[in-house]
């Protein structure tokens, strides 16, 4: 999908045309619309593909008047195979006159521009724009740490309770979305450090200390992000604790029911022995039978009370 957006009198609006002071922004665009913008702006078709494809890295290139920043950002979807949180490509190109921006998803960070929640934004200072753009980006994947941690505090809660086979896999796509955003924000901390030594942006008033900002963001979220992914390893181990503690009661528990069991077991394997029942004790009673279970139960109750008095159980 399409949209272009130009800000006129201080307010951004949707326009249709592709002149200068435009923002075009491809979102899940198909090869049609790539090949519209790139035969518009006179870029090469690959570069604008470099954000569809899942596997390219973080990186920075310059080409005359036009500069390419390629970062990785967090995704709206999570893996269903391993219930975890992603990272997908961002690429921001700056031309002469404008700016195009590709994500394979609809970035809901970059709504806030389009939406004028951003103050003093303005599609015609192409490289502010884009250094904003990577300073909330850094706030924006603080907040989706943020969500992780909570989500394992969910996870902690219920230790209380029965821990299912669910919640280890849930702790474990939570980390492996740790592991994904880390590596992402690393590369983007690279990125960044590489974009304060461009003379294109240090020409620019001010663009310097945003790009400082925004390097001290991404490395608060990595630091952040190494802080959790602790966290969550104390987690699971604390998991596994339990449930090997819980095992162990249960394993005690039914041990304490196979020694109270034996008791009648034992009792009636004598008694049903093919012996003379002269030699059996109170077989010639009327109520032989019932006295019999009677004194076994009370062995039965007197070793409960034992094993309860050791605690073991």
């Amino acid at each position: 999908m399409i949209e272009i957006y130009r800000t006129e009198d201080r307010a951004t609006s949707r326009v249709e045309d592709m002149g200068p002071g435009s923002w075009v922004r491809l979102s899940a665009p198909t090869l049609e619309e790539v090949d519209e913008v790139a035969r518009n702006f006179g870029l090469e078709r690959d570069d604008l593909l470099a954000a569809i494809d899942p596997e390219e890295k973080a990186r920075v290139e310059q080409e005359g008047d036009t500069l390419m920043v390629l970062v990785d950002v967090p995704s709206a979807r999570e893996d269903l195979e391993e219930r975890a949180r992603n990272t997908v490509p961002l690429c921001i190109i700056l031309t002469k006159n404008n700016v195009v921006t590709i994500c394979t998803e609809r970035f809901a960070l970059l709504d806030d521009f389009s939406s004028g929640k951003v103050r003093d934004f303005s599609t015609w200072r192409h490289s502010r724009f884009a250094c904003t753009i990577l300073l909330r980006l850094g706030l924006f994947y603080q907040q989706v740490l943020v969500d992780i941690d909570r989500r394992r505090l969910e996870l902690e809660g219920r230790m209380d309770g029965w821990i299912s086979e669910g919640d280890l896999f849930s702790l474990h796509g939570l980390e492996s979305s740790l592991v994904y955003l880390s590596t992402s924000l690393q590369g983007n901390a690279n990125v960044l450090g590489r974009l304060r030594r461009l003379e294109r942006l240090l020409c620019h008033q001010g663009l310097d200390e945003l790009l400082e900002d925004a390097i001290v963001e991404h490395q608060q979220a990595i630091e952040m992000a190494q802080i959790y992914r602790n966290v969550i390893d104390g987690t699971r181990d604390l998991m596994s604790s339990v449930m090997d503690l819980r095992l162990n009661d249960v394993m005690r528990r039914l041990t304490v029911i196979t020694v109270v069991l034996s008791v009648p077991t034992i009792v009636s394997g004598f008694y049903g022995m093919n012996v003379d029942a002269r030699w059996m004790p109170l077989s010639d009673f009327a109520h032989g039978f019932a006295i019999i279970c009677m004194l076994t139960a009370l062995v039965c109750v007197v070793l409960l009370a034992l094993l309860k008095h050791r605690r073991v159980f």
